[in-house]
């Protein structure tokens, strides 16, 4: 476990990383449109350290990036060793005698925070309001949100985490989802179709309510990730960060809005979204590596700004893989993991390849009893809430590591008769999926590269694939540094 964890703040992770020799701090000034995600992908793709831009020429505040760039600073984020132990941890607490289906990941999470309970606790003070802006003294370009692409629409703000409640039951939630600068106090809420925050809005509009939001910037690494983390929308993402840290989550009353926030943010945003309003948003360069086009969205209206006295703005880079993304993507792929094993026991191993950019494909390993058990795996996993979005299912053998993509593609390039082995089918895509010809639904297929059966119909008798004996392989591994290679 990482020292000093649970990182009590921002500063204090980027601390620990600055320790490690993880972390570069970048004294020249830098302009956050353009040059700072130019630099920030170049670091990202050399698998290169954090960085701290001290001097942006744009906003008040140094700008942190490439904090979860790789695996390993992903685990040390969430105090960990490896990515898997959470998933062990959960794979040792829930009961598999729960619920197949959506339900059961629901119960499966309950029963989970009930045994390890962490939730969140209140203040009355936090650091995050020792600062505050109100009315006309609001100005969000005290924020050096980034120009990314030269396309984009304008200023994006793209690690805000956004926090609603249900205008009903009261539920909250925590999301991650692009801010656009309108002006200097407006926002543009980009909440897909699939999201909880949607749904929020929603019914506000439908009682012609205004909803009130809050969006924290710079929050400690957990609650950073849980704010990307495929939750249920009746699990609260806080108790899940309380579970992952190990400690419960300080939160303070917003100063105008009815919401918590967490205290030791950097920077809080509070307002409302006005019912039936509407502004273009985009386009913008997102994680599928095109533009997506501009549409009408929400706005929010802020009234309040509230910041540490010296605060670190904290924003990431979306676009054509290889991104920052890849650490969030391999976290939840690892943690979640237990889950869909326990909704679909058949899965022995799971990818999600960072080209698939996440929920495009997924490549899972089975053990294989029975004639056509590849599909009736590939129709659980669209069934099984946000997977639903997955358009490529690759099914291969328990012996193929799915983390190879090399032996992956041996097995789907070559194990496979598609007349046969290839499913289509369709049904909900991803908001920003470019390639559909109807957004929000589109085609899908899965590819069974499983070994076939006679059952199934192949009657020819499969092929032993050829591997070297353990005997030589040991041999060969004791001797080796005799051959000079």
């Amino acid at each position: 476990m990482a020292k000093g964890f649970p990182y009590a703040d921002l500063p204090e992770f980027l601390s620990a990383l600055e320790r490690d020799g993880d972390l570069r701090r970048v004294t020249a000034p830098v302009d956050p449109t353009l040059e700072i995600s130019e630099i920030t992908q170049r670091v990202v793709r050399d698998n290169g350290p954090a960085l701290l831009f001290e001097n942006p020429t744009r906003g008040d505040m140094p700008v942190a990036m490439n904090l979860f760039g790789n695996v390993d600073r992903m685990a040390k984020a969430l105090g960990v060793g490896h990515l898997d132990e959470i998933g062990e941890r959960i794979g040792e607490l829930i009961k598999p005698d729960l619920p197949i289906g959506w339900g059961g990941i629901r119960d499966g999470l309950g029963k989970l925070m009930q045994l390890k309970s962490l939730p969140p606790k209140k203040t009355k003070s936090a650091p995050c309001q020792e600062v505050v802006y109100k009315g006309d003294k609001v100005d969000l370009n005290r924020l050096p949100g980034l120009v990314t692409w030269p396309g984009d629409g304008g200023i994006f703000h793209n690690y805000g985490l956004t926090h609603t409640r249900h205008p009903e039951t009261g539920k909250r939630n925590l999301g991650l989802y692009r801010l656009q600068q309108h002006d200097h106090r407006t926002l543009g809420m980009h909440w897909q179709i699939h999201k909880d925050s949607t749904a929020h809005h929603a019914v506000a509009e439908r009682r012609g309510e205004r909803l009130p939001v809050a969006i924290a910037f710079g929050c400690d690494p957990v609650v950073s990730y849980a704010a990307s983390a495929p939750l249920p929308g009746d699990i609260d993402e806080y108790l899940f960060a309380g579970f992952l840290r190990g400690q419960r989550v300080e939160m303070v009353d917003c100063l105008t809005v009815p919401l918590q926030v967490p205290a030791s943010a950097q920077v809080v945003l509070e307002g409302y979204v006005e019912p039936g309003e509407r502004l273009p948003e985009g386009p913008f360069g997102d994680h599928t590596g095109f533009y997506t086009p501009v549409e009408p969205f929400p706005v929010l209206h802020v009234e309040t700004m509230t910041t540490r006295k010296n605060p670190i703005y904290h924003s990431i880079i979306t676009s054509r893989p290889p991104q920052e993304d890849l650490g969030l993507g391999k976290a939840t792929e690892r943690i979640f993991k237990p889950l869909i094993r326990l909704m679909i026991s058949d899965i022995v191993d799971m990818n999600m390849p960072e080209p698939g950019v996440f929920h495009n494909a997924l490549v899972v390993s089975i053990r294989k009893r029975y004639p056509k058990h590849a599909q009736k795996v590939m129709n659980a996993i669209w069934g099984l809430h946000l997977l639903s979005l997955t358009k490529l299912i690759v099914v291969v053998d328990e012996d193929c590591d799915v983390q190879d993509l090399r032996e992956v593609a041996f097995r789907a390039f070559g194990n496979v008769d598609y007349k046969h082995d290839l499913l289509l089918t369709e049904g909900p895509v991803d908001h920003l999926d470019h390639g559909s010809y109807q957004q929000f639904w589109g085609g899908k297929a899965g590819i069974d590269a499983t070994a076939k059966l006679v059952t199934e119909g192949y009657t020819r008798g499969w092929p032993e694939m050829t591997v070297m004996s353990p005997d030589i392989v040991s041999k060969v591994d004791k001797r080796w540094s005799e051959f000079g290679l």
